[in-house]
C-alpha cells in the first residue's frame, strides 16, 4: 500500500510539472499625490508566463485619478502590452480604460470594489493581423493590517481579492478569474512591498489555462501636498 502511494504521489507531481509550472509577475508601482484631490499613477510589470526564469510579457500603464470622496476614486487610463513567444514578439496592444473604486471600512478591514471598462487594439506581427476587445472587470480586494490599527510605516499587513473578467465580442464571454493572497509591509513613508500567490484561470473555447504565479511588488506613494495624515495605497496584482 505504501509503494503504491508513493507511485501515486510521484505520478500526480509529474503531471502537475507537465501541465502547469510557476509563473512569474513582478511590478513597480508609483502613486503621486499632486493635489488634495488628484494623483497620478503609473505601473511597469514584467512576467515570466512559460518560464518563471525568462519574461515573456510586459506592460507600462497610467493615468489620472480623482478623489471624489474619502472613499471613493474614479480614474482613468492607458498603457502599452506586449507578449513574446518563442523569443520573438507575438502581439503588441494598447488599451485605455476607465474605472470606479469604491472603499467600505469595516473596523480595520477594508473592502474595496473596483469596477473597470477596458477598450483594447491588438497587432500580432507575425501573421499581420489586427483585432479589437471589449473587457469588463470587477475585484474585491481585501487588506487588514496585522500589527497595528491602521498601515503605517513599519505596519505588516495581509491582503486577498478575487477579480473577474468579462469579454466581448470573443467567446467565451466569462474569460478569466483571478485569485489572489499575500502579504505586505510598509517600509518607510514612501516605500512597500508586497508578495504573494496568484492563481489565474484562462476560460476559453479550445479549453481552460491554469496560471500559477509568484507576485512581488514594489510600491512607491508620494503625497506632495500639506496634508498630515497620509494614506497608503496598494494596487495589487493587476
Amino acid at each position: 500500500m505504501k509503494r503504491l502511494l508513493g507511485i501515486s504521489l510521484l505520478l500526480s507531481l509529474s503531471l502537475f510539472k507537465a501541465q502547469e509550472h510557476i509563473s512569474s509577475f513582478n511590478a513597480v508601482t508609483l502613486t503621486y499625490k499632486f493635489h488634495p484631490k488628484f494623483f497620478i499613477y503609473g505601473e511597469g510589470q514584467l512576467r515570466g508566463n512559460e518560464d518563471y526564469t525568462y519574461p515573456d510579457y510586459y506592460e507600462i500603464k497610467g493615468g489620472l485619478g480623482y478623489n471624489l470622496t474619502k472613499n471613493h476614486k474614479p480614474f482613468v487610463g492607458l498603457g502599452r502590452y506586449v507578449n513574446y513567444k518563442d523569443h520573438k514578439l507575438s502581439r503588441e496592444e494598447f488599451r485605455v480604460w476607465l474605472q470606479d473604486v469604491i472603499d467600505i471600512k469595516k473596523g480595520i478591514v477594508k473592502f474595496e470594489n473596483r469596477f473597470r471598462a477596458e477598450k483594447s487594439w491588438f497587432y500580432e506581427p507575425q501573421i499581420d493581423k489586427t483585432s479589437q476587445r471589449m473587457r469588463y472587470r470587477y475585484r474585491l480586494n481585501v487588506s487588514v493590517p496585522l500589527n497595528s490599527k491602521t498601515i503605517q510605516k513599519g505596519t505588516i499587513f495581509a491582503n486577498a481579492y478575487d477579480e473577474i473578467f468579462l469579454v466581448t465580442p470573443m467567446k467565451p464571454t466569462f474569460a478569466r478569474n483571478r485569485v489572489y493572497g499575500g502579504f505586505g509591509y510598509q517600509i518607510d513613508d514612501y516605500f512597500g512591498i508586497v508578495s504573494g500567490y496568484l492563481w489565474q484561470r484562462e476560460f476559453e473555447a479550445k479549453g481552460n489555462k491554469n496560471l500559477h504565479f509568484i507576485y512581488l511588488a514594489l510600491n512607491i506613494n508620494i503625497d506632495g501636498t500639506d496634508h498630515h495624515v497620509k494614506t497608503y495605497d496598494f494596487p495589487g496584482a493587476d
